[in-house]
């Protein structure tokens, strides 16, 4: 109920708001979740999933959805800014917001009216955050005004404390179009022409829309070189398996086992993370260095591969109240200079380690960030020097797992 979700103390979860009834055709909600449940992650790094929407419709889904870990429930509609203060917006690392009667609408561009009023209408909400602390890995910057060099305000506590009125245009937030031309709506300060591609437009760029229209596109690439699906799959996903796919392109349900050696090495694969360069062991780049050298740093230190930069759109200007929006740029040149607010998308290895420690699981409850968003403190980059402890960790746990096998046998 609305009063429980405003019991509960909610942050850095993930908010989908879903429009649909007890006549919809069902969207299958569960192909969101899986990629936020991916076997790369331990279970203190999953984020939890509120989907805020018609009872009558959720029900229909839940069949699908039940036996995720920290996924919740709270009816009501995305439209009443009640429900979404209980599930607290403001403090959420991504709002999703979908609907399911896209196809009941014969004019076109009426088809996405729910979700852009449902977005417009988060955007201009109001928040006195009195509490004030926010994920210093949501923002990957220290907040103009906030001194990173106070204890209290440090970024390696995992919190910020920034006492301001938080508006809902500062809240991330991605809507799902059918329709491309509607997407000149989403964005109130932006002045693109309504005639200008997709691809073009601010709200694309900067990854607030997602259109139908892009699947086709992808479709079309995969048909003409294959490995784009690879590509695909592993920034989604970090890789699955092909036994996993099978089993749902044929049962279409998801199956229990025993955890033996072999499952259990399918967790050790690569993950999709997010550095930021304003702290840690990137901090001496971040001020003007090369994304070259930061490149190569970071493969050879942490084995880590960098592919991108998720940079502020106002990042060169010195205005107080500076633009939350971030844009991706792919592949940049070796010279390309960086600044202190820049995010790198990367891959990192599975950190085996990560979630047998205490200390890191208390750190990473606050600090950990993923986004697709899954993602990564910079605090819990796993050094080279560590590899062989995390060999024997692995090396122990799979003969306690073969033990515990053969005593079952028996």
């Amino acid at each position: 109920t609305r009063s429980e979700a405003a019991m509960t103390v909610l942050s850095g979860h993930v908010v989908v708001c879903i429009f649909g009834d007890v006549k919809s055709a069902l969207i299958g909600l569960r192909n969101l979740v899986m990629p936020l449940r991916a076997s790369n992650f331990h279970y203190h790094e999953l984020k939890h999933i509120v989907f805020v929407g018609s009872l009558e419709y959720l029900r229909r889904e839940w069949e699908t959805l039940h036996n995720f870990p920290k996924v919740s429930i709270l009816p009501g509609t995305p439209l009443s800014r009640a429900d979404l203060r209980a599930v607290n917006i403001n403090l959420c690392d991504m709002c999703v917001i979908l609907s399911a009667n896209q196809n009941n609408i014969d004019d076109a561009s009426l088809q996405d009216k729910e979700c852009i009023l449902a977005s417009l209408n988060i955007k201009s909400m109001q928040f006195d955050d009195s509490i004030g602390v926010l994920q210093a890995n949501s923002q990957g910057f220290t907040p103009p005004g906030m001194d990173r060099t106070s204890p209290d305000n440090s970024p390696v506590h995992g919190l910020l404390r920034q006492p301001s009125i938080t508006t809902g245009a500062n809240i991330p937030i991605i809507t799902e179009l059918v329709n491309d031309s509607n997407v000149q709506f989403l964005d109130q300060d932006d002045d693109d022409d309504p005639d200008t591609e997709l691809y073009l437009t601010q709200p694309f760029a900067c990854g607030t829309a997602f259109a139908v229209s892009v699947l086709d596109s992808l479709m079309s690439a995969t048909y003409f070189n294959d490995n784009i699906l690879t590509l695909i799959r592993t920034l989604v996903t970090g890789g699955a398996t092909p036994e996993l796919e099978a089993l749902i392109a044929e049962e279409n349900a998801l199956r229990g086992g025993y955890s033996t050696p072999q499952t259990l090495a399918n967790r050790d694969r690569c993950r999709v993370a997010q550095l930021a360069l304003y702290d840690g062991p990137f901090a001496d780049l971040g001020d003007g260095g090369c994304y070259g050298d930061l490149f190569c740093k970071a493969l050879k230190t942490y084995n880590m591969l960098c592919f991108g930069i998720y940079r502020l759109r106002d990042a060169h200007l010195s205005t107080p109240s500076q633009c939350t929006k971030r844009y991706v740029i792919t592949n940049p040149p070796y010279e390309f200079e960086l600044v202190p607010t820049d995010l790198i998308f990367c891959l990192m290895q599975f950190d085996h380690n990560a979630g047998q420690s205490r200390a890191s699981l208390s750190h990473s409850s606050h600090s950990s960030y993923s986004s697709s968003k899954k993602s990564s403190s910079v605090h819990s980059i796993p050094s080279t020097a560590n590899r062989p402890n995390r060999t024997k960790t692995r090396d122990s746990r799979d003969k306690q797992n073969a033990t515990r096998m053969n005593r079952m046998g028996q």
